[in-house]
Order: C-alpha cells, then sequence, then structure tokens
C-alpha cells in the first residue's frame, strides 16, 4: 500500500527525493495563462509520494528549491505542460528534466498511444484509472479519490523511466531524448509566449 502525505503550501524541510523525483501537476485547466496551477505531486520511486497543495501566492521556497535543483533530475510524463505551469505560476525554471512521454514517442514508434495510462500498462504493468483527471483541483478539501488519483500519477514513473530508457538505449536514440529533454525549459517558454501551435522549425 502507497503511502500518501498532503502538505500545504509547501514541502516541509529535510525531505529526501534522491537524484530522481518523479513529479506532477494538477491545476484549473490546461491554459497556463490562465488557469491557476493547484497542485504539485512528488515521488522518490519507493511507493511514498507527497502531494503540496498550493496557494495562491506561490510561497513555497522548499518545493521551488527542489525544482530547480542541478543535482536533482525531475521526471515528468508530458513535461512540457508542467514546467510551463511552474514557469507561470512559481516563477522558475525547472531543470534538469526526463520526459517519458517524448521518450514513449521516441522508443515506441509502433504505437501512437502515448497517454500514461498506455503507457504505464505496457512498461510498468499498471492499470491506472483517470476518472479524477477533470475535476476540481482548487477546492479547499481534496477529496480521497483526487488524492488516490493525484499520487498514482508519480508512484509509478522511476519504472516507466527505467523501462524507456533501456528502449531508448536499444534504439540509439538515447542521445537525441536527452537533447530534448534539455530543450524543454525553452519550450515551454514559447509555450507561454504565444508560439505553442506554431512549428517555429517549419519551412513556411
Amino acid at each position: 500500500m502507497s503511502q500518501i502525505t498532503l502538505h500545504k503550501g509547501d514541502l516541509p524541510k529535510g525531505l529526501d527525493f534522491g537524484a530522481v523525483v518523479a513529479v506532477d501537476t494538477e491545476a484549473m485547466g490546461l491554459n497556463p495563462n490562465r488557469d491557476y496551477l493547484t497542485l504539485v505531486q512528488l515521488s522518490s520511486g519507493d511507493g511514498t509520494a507527497h502531494l503540496v497543495q498550493l496557494t495562491r501566492d506561490f510561497d513555497c521556497p522548499n518545493l521551488k528549491a527542489l525544482m530547480t535543483d542541478p543535482k536533482v533530475v525531475k521526471l515528468f510524463h508530458f513535461a512540457r505542460f508542467d514546467i510551463a505551469m511552474m514557469r507561470k505560476w512559481m516563477g522558475i525554471t525547472v531543470a534538469p528534466v526526463w520526459c517519458t512521454k517524448i521518450a514513449s514517442r521516441l522508443a515506441r514508434t509502433y504505437t501512437d498511444r502515448h497517454g500514461l495510462k498506455d503507457v504505464a500498462r505496457e512498461i510498468a504493468g499498471v492499470d491506472m484509472s483517470k476518472v479524477q483527471q477533470s475535476s476540481d483541483w482548487g477546492a479547499a478539501a481534496l477529496t480521497d479519490a483526487q488524492i488516490q488519483y493525484a499520487a498514482s500519477d508519480v508512484l509509478h514513473l522511476h519504472r516507466i523511466k527505467a523501462g524507456l530508457e533501456a528502449m531508448l538505449v536499444r534504439e540509439g536514440r538515447l542521445g537525441l531524448a536527452e537533447a530534448c529533454f534539455g530543450f524543454l525549459p525553452v519550450r515551454a517558454e514559447l509555450d507561454l509566449a504565444g508560439w505553442g501551435e506554431e512549428d517555429i522549425f517549419a519551412h513556411s
């Protein structure tokens, strides 16, 4: 049984998530320039999860320090969105990062199903529920179902990373993936600045 701890406002001092921390966020919607960031979930991959229910002043120095620590890799699924949300609302540039969605797209070229639910099922053998995905994440008190859902999004990412990393090595694409991960903070800045849908690398 996973151990889930909910914190209000910030992480407590002294928590050690190791060299790689799995991270996910919940927000009031999918538009970083409009929709507030409300929750950040974290796991060290040991079956425990820490959830930080943010306040609207985003006064969370311990969480910000972890997200910007150059010695700790932040592991996401679809990091582009989470990095943009943290840039907009927390005022930080999250780095370094590792994204299982990009890794899946580069490694699992035999499928077009790269959502977390599909990747988790194939790589980690885990069936994840997405029932709470569109619930009210700005509520003062989160339901038990919301808390369980939010934690599930980070509890399995370390295993997924290990599986995808092995596939990337096998296919000779790990270096390409790592270059993409390094570009993600810039990609998030482009999204926030209005180039979310435009391919600036296209010829015309």
